[in-house]
């Protein structure tokens, strides 16, 4: 009788761990399906939008001589050191004049000597026309003395020349102010020797006012076409960083500025310095307006870059349960941008949708790379300068061909999307619907059209296809137990946590 007691225990113990396994299945599963995926969303607000190029430059003085030496010499003495106010035509330096003046002493020695070997050969002259005439002397005689006469005549005006360039040479050794101005460098001191051979040697740079001044700076090829002759600009420089700027963008010069294959182009910005703070060579960092909206609505730019996520597409209990434990594999929902949420004791996470794709390495097939640059593009992101400069690359070659869909470029930048009137793009609101029949109602991603106009990079102007009030999706949070299930490469015995 003992002898088969054991076996009906050892029945009842299997099945009581059987149904708390059927349980503690369906209560998991329960849990998981009890729990919806949530949406983040942000109003369409009304308010003031500004559309900047950022560029960095330098201060320059609008006209900066350079005050060089046409001869060489010792400098004898300076007349102007660093800072110093000089006007135009003051000295500012002077050369040792010793071995000028001892050349146009001697320059004028020799021109007194072919004055006086004219005079002879003059007398010559005279002479013998008169006995040519009573022929008592060859034609050929008379000519040799009137060509030795045209030659004195020659020497005389080459030594009057050589006497003239003399004593400009010895004028030279007085150096002037070109210009009014402040001494910004000075490059000699006295005793020196400067030595003008091909190129003459700089002694003095002139500003000619610092109370206007220049920022030269380099603007992308892919912002340069929004900016515009007349626009203002503000910016900042490291001596004084809680101090804003302005000026306003006076020339956009044509040739380009190649450095690692990116192309920039000097753009220059008038700046009026009247407290004289500004000096040149000063870092400016430059923010250009390049256009300015009022009370319109706008919207977050992460609201352009949402996706509504896939409905999962394993449903079985079976493939669901293998899942949960590791041997199987949930559908992927897709991700979004969304910035992630990080709360004490969350139990959602927010998907990002730069985690779906590895960066750009300029490596990709030419047609991956245009592909994966124009999604960029439509995000409302710029590729890297290497990576625009690697499509440049490809276009030039001819691997790719310039138009798409639309008739734009895939290697255009910012500038032309800025110059366009407005683009069309499909975002999404939250709509709550009713299922035939009644029941729960399903709240889901409704697409809408609109035209967008102007960004800050933060927010972006609607144009038409929203109210003000409205919401839009600007994310996607999913539950954590099903971003858990889906996750390859945990433990099956870690497992999601529960609640």
């Amino acid at each position: 009788m003992a002898s088969h007691g054991k076996p009906r225990w050892a029945r009842w113990i299997w099945f009581l761990i059987l149904a708390g396994a059927a349980v503690g299945a369906v209560m998991y599963f329960k849990e998981d399906h009890a729990e919806p995926i949530q949406y983040q969303t942000a109003p369409v607000t009304r308010g003031d939008l500004t559309q900047i190029v950022t560029a960095s430059g330098t201060l320059n003085p609008v006209v900066n001589v350079q005050v060089g030496s046409q001869i060489s010499g010792n400098i004898a003495r300076l007349f102007a050191d660093y800072n110093s106010l000089v006007k135009s035509n003051q000295v500012v330096a002077q050369l040792d004049p010793s071995i000028f003046q001892a050349s146009v002493r001697l320059a004028e020695a020799d021109l007194a000597n072919a004055e006086a070997t004219l005079e002879l050969q003059q007398v010559e002259a005279r002479r013998s026309e008169a006995l040519f005439k009573n022929n008592l002397i060859s034609q050929s005689d008379y000519d040799k003395a009137v060509a030795t006469l045209h030659q004195a005549e020659a020497q005389v005006k080459m030594k009057r020349a050589s006497l003239e360039r003399a004593k400009v040479d010895l004028a030279h050794c007085t150096i002037y102010a070109p210009v009014d101005g402040i001494v910004i460098s000075r490059n000699v001191d006295v005793g020196q020797t400067v030595a003008a051979s091909m190129n003459a040697p700089v002694l003095f740079q002139i500003a000619n006012n610092l109370s206007n001044m220049q920022i030269d700076a380099d603007v992308s090829e892919a912002d340069v076409g929004a900016v515009e002759e007349g626009q203002r600009a503000t910016f900042t420089v490291d001596a004084y960083p809680t101090r804003t700027f302005s000026g306003r963008v006076v020339q956009i010069r044509n040739s380009p500025i190649t450095v690692q294959n990116v192309v920039t182009y000097d753009t220059v910005i008038g700046v009026t310095n009247a407290d004289l703070k500004l000096k040149p060579g000063m870092t400016a960092t430059v923010s250009i307006i390049t256009a300015q909206r009022t009370n319109v609505l706008k919207i977050p730019n992460s609201a352009l870059r949402f996706r509504p996520p896939e409905p999962s597409t394993n449903r079985t209990f079976v493939a669901r349960l293998l899942a949960k434990v590791g041997l199987g594999q949930e559908a992927k929902t897709a991700m979004t941008n969304a910035a992630p949420t990080s709360q004490p004791g969350a139990t959602h996470q927010v998907a990002t949708s730069e985690n779906t794709s590895p960066p750009l390495t300029g490596n990709e097939p030419p047609e991956e790379l245009m592909r994966r640059v124009r999604e960029m593009r439509d995000r409302g992101q710029e590729p890297p300068p290497e990576i625009r400069a690697r499509l440049r690359e490809l276009f030039q070659s001819g691997v790719l061909q310039r138009g798409g869909p639309g008739g734009r470029s895939a290697g255009g930048g910012a500038g032309s999307r800025s110059r366009s009137s407005s683009t069309s793009r499909t975002l999404y609101l939250l709509a709550t619907n009713t299922p035939p029949g009644g029941g729960e109602p399903i709240v889901a991603p409704e697409p809408v059209h609109v035209r967008l106009g102007i960004t800050d990079n933060v927010s972006t102007e609607v144009i038409a296809g929203l109210k003000e009030g409205e919401a839009v999706i600007t994310g996607v949070r999913l539950p954590a137990l099903q971003e858990g299930a889906s996750s390859t490469g945990r433990s099956p015995f870690g497992g999601p946590r529960f609640r």
